[in-house]
């Protein structure tokens, strides 16, 4: 296993120091790309040679372009020609959002090598895509659910795989995707006649199996940091009431100036409430969830990433393979149940070296997961208490009206103002 361990963003090693094709360099100085990350840096002299790579690195290190320059360079290096209009390499993401985001990086980088990239996630541009395919890709990025079904109408082979990349391969697992894995990777070429690279916050126990069972010996790649949780990100935790959280947030956001921020919740019902909440206090944000639809939810997270919207509440939908720049604050408005999930959502924020807030609070419903999550991560999280001047009189906006006729059938009703919130520290 080759492991460094880096507390710096870039290494010293220059990308016009390694065997990339001059397409590929023109694309990294479009994109102003010098150095590599660590993970980079360990990563493309091994793969680049076509050794197969399992490489571990926190979020938000650079994992996407070390394999997206791979494959480039060696679809430019082998210019095979029998493969038709079938792609070349194929690129497995967990999520939709996952997906689109190393397509569009994609895209950026290469830019200048004249490849095909070809696109392929539920919920939108059914026909578009299979048209796309149709007309021949050499790199396809898709989802499991929608590749397979692609596959099974013959809108594409995999005969021609000479790249596979595999990546947040611990929340394939998670999503409980392994089986469809499984299926796409024995219908390629078999791994001696492929390269694959794989790449995961954890390289656990399963996720090293499948490692073994689908790929040709796979050289183990670590970045190791002191801590799990990015070493910039400065954390703290309140302690408020469930009806002083809202307040406390808008309160927070207010006096810190938190123009560039995500807000997360457990639930849906929650983000909805969150989101109307602040915008009826005069704080522009968007919701993403799974309720909200796939291509609603494109257009809003192009609006946040490109700063027309200074606030994004999300359910764990966004948790994980976004790379928004210069996301100055996380708020974890509810703690996760799952203490992997506090750090993939506060890597969201101080990413390739950046500084950034994570703001987590431990309320009535989800306090007793901090324990948990301060084991995973190794430390205890500062507590923070709040004055009055934190929690000021807000205004609670009515539910929609949906939910509105489901209160009243159920007997229930609701506020229409939230007191003035009291000290949280307890």
């Amino acid at each position: 296993m080759n492991e460094i361990k880096s507390t710096n963003p870039l290494s010293d090693v220059p990308f016009t120091s390694l065997e990339l094709d001059s397409s590929i360099l023109a694309g990294l100085e479009n994109a102003k790309f010098t150095h590599c990350t660590p993970i980079q840096a360990l990563t493309l002299p091994l793969a680049l040679e076509g050794n197969d790579v399992a490489g571990q690195a926190q979020t938000g290190t650079g994992k996407t372009a070390a394999f997206l320059l791979v494959v480039f360079n060696q679809l430019l290096k082998q210019k095979s020609k029998d493969y038709g209009k079938n792609p070349r390499s194929l690129i497995v993401a967990p999520t939709r959002e996952l997906a689109i985001q190393i397509h569009r990086d994609g895209l950026a980088l290469g830019k200048e090598t004249g490849l095909r990239l070809g696109l392929a996630y539920g919920g939108v541009d059914y026909e578009k895509q299979r048209k796309t395919l149709l007309d021949g890709v050499d790199v396809l990025i898709g989802t499991p659910g929608r590749l397979i079904d692609y596959f099974k109408q013959r809108v594409y082979n995999l005969k021609h795989i000479e790249v596979v990349v595999l990546d947040e391969a611990d929340r394939m697992f998670d999503l409980g995707f392994i089986d469809d894995i499984r299926y796409v990777l024995r219908r390629m070429p078999p791994p001696a006649q492929r390269q694959s690279m794989l790449f995961s916050a954890t390289l656990s126990h399963r996720v090293m199996e499948l490692a073994y069972e689908h790929m040709n010996s796979p050289e183990t790649l670590t970045v190791e940091t002191e801590n799990v949780t990015a070493d910039l990100v400065e954390q703290k935790v309140f302690y408020p009431a469930n009806d002083e959280k809202l307040s406390l947030l808008i309160g927070l956001m207010r006096t810190l100036g938190a123009h560039h921020s995500m807000v997360f919740t457990n639930t849906r019902a929650a983000a909805d409430r969150v989101g109307r909440t602040l915008n009826a206090n005069g704080i522009l944000a968007a919701v993403i969830s799974g309720r909200v639809r796939q291509e609603k939810r494109q257009k809003l997270l192009k609006r946040f990433h490109d700063g027309e919207v200074p606030v994004l509440v999300a359910t764990d939908v966004a948790a994980r393979g976004l790379h928004i720049p210069d996301v100055t604050h996380v708020f974890n408005f509810d703690l996760p149940q799952d203490a992997p999930d506090y750090v993939h959502r506060i890597g969201r924020t101080a990413r390739l070296g950046a500084k950034g807030d994570a703001i987590s609070f431990a309320c009535e419903d989800y306090a007793f997961h901090l324990p948990e999550i301060e084991e995973y991560i190794g430390y205890s999280i500062d507590t923070e208490s709040a004055d009055s001047e934190l929690m000021p009189d807000i205004k609670i906006p009515p539910p929609p009206k949906r939910d509105r006729q489901k209160r009243q059938a159920g007997g229930r009703g609701h506020q229409g103002r939230h007191n003035k919130g009291r000290n949280s520290r307890r």
